[in-house]
């Protein structure tokens, strides 16, 4: 890290933007390639774009639904859609994207082939949305793989349904009091912040490595399914709000993004089980757990379907759902008993 000296004749380390952090992280893993450091680049080009267009969302008329119904049977948030062009628009302009899959889209997208193009990409291009017009923190969610079809020919659908352990690269930006980018490519997990004076994402020294606290402080579960939820479900919250050596607080936004990144920088752990209403669970195995569960396990925390490691489930679907509980280790190892 580059340092100055302060007035009072300190000396301060200055924060190193992420084109400065991908280069020497390649020095230090070989097997970390140019490739990827093209791909977190065009992402970060991405989240600057989306972060101006959610800042300014009141102003240009962003709020509210296209009337459209996305392939999830959820209605579809003008900024979703926006969201989810932007991504499309500059990665296809990589040469080592072969192609992606969204939630916004019914099957994956290919691009024209091309025989760099040696990975693809999962993303939700707007987690949270529903809050957005409440001016809630949300966030975008996205994820990295090497394919695993013929470079010389087009993707198919086997390149998408890997296992999260395949992940070369996952990461999330979360557009709240600032924009954030974290990120892991296997070799830790690092916290960038974008820094509107220069337009560059920039490594606070708090940010560098996180790790996250081995028990929780907070869960977050959205409490009114508790009469559907299982009776395994409703004695492991209970037992959180009242465990005698150190009860949780619930601190739940309804943002996943915004929850997750509570919960890994403070400790704490977030649920959305099986119950009556989802009885394969509702949130996403490919676009919103496999990646976030990349990086709390190299956070040091853990992520499970309440029976197997979300990172070793094998999909069987594009848009496959799954329950997970997520975060801080001594208490998912709880659970699993």
């Amino acid at each position: 890290m580059r340092s100055e000296l302060s007035h009072n004749g300190e000396n301060h380390a200055l924060p190193i933007n992420i084109s400065d952090h991908l280069r020497r992280e390649q020095l230090r893993h070989p097997e970390a390639t140019g490739a990827l450091s093209s791909i977190l680049a065009d992402l970060s080009r991405v989240a600057k774009e989306i972060s101006y267009l959610v800042n300014t969302a009141g102003i240009n008329g962003a709020y509210g639904s296209t009337g459209k119904i996305n392939v999830q049977g959820e209605s579809v948030i003008k900024l979703d859609e926006q969201a989810n062009r932007q991504f499309k628009d500059i990665l296809s302009n990589n040469p080592y994207v072969a192609g992606f899959a969204s939630e916004e889209e019914m099957t994956f997208v290919p691009f024209a082939p091309d025989s760099r193009s040696k990975y693809v990409l999962w993303f939700d291009p707007l987690d949270g949305s529903s809050n957005f017009d409440t001016n809630v923190s949300i966030g975008s969610i996205f994820s990295i793989y090497q394919r695993v079809s013929d470079a010389r020919g087009s993707v198919n659908e086997s390149d998408f349904l890997q296992a999260g352990r395949a992940q070369v690269c996952s990461g999330y930006f979360l557009y709240g009091t600032s924009t954030m980018l974290v990120y892991t490519t296997g070799h830790g997990v690092y916290g960038f912040t974008l820094d509107p004076s220069v337009g560059e994402f920039v490594l606070p020294q708090d940010y560098a490595k996180i790790m996250m606290p081995e028990s929780a402080r907070t869960y977050s579960v959205n409490e009114a399914y508790r009469p559907l939820w299982s009776p395994r479900m409703v004695a492991f919250i209970d037992w959180l709000k009242t465990r005698n050596d150190d009860p949780c607080g619930a601190r739940y936004v309804g943002s996943l993004v915004a929850d997750f990144h509570r919960n890994l920088l403070k400790g704490g752990i977030f649920l959305y089980p099986q119950d009556e209403k989802h009885p394969s669970g509702k949130l996403r195995l490919n676009c919103e757990l496999n990646p976030l569960a990349y990086i709390v396990e190299q956070a040091g925390g853990l992520a499970t379907d309440g029976e197997n490691n979300i990172l070793d489930i094998q999909p069987s679907s594009l848009h496959q759902r799954s329950p997970v509980l997520i975060g801080s280790k001594n208490e998912v190892l709880s659970y699993m008993g």
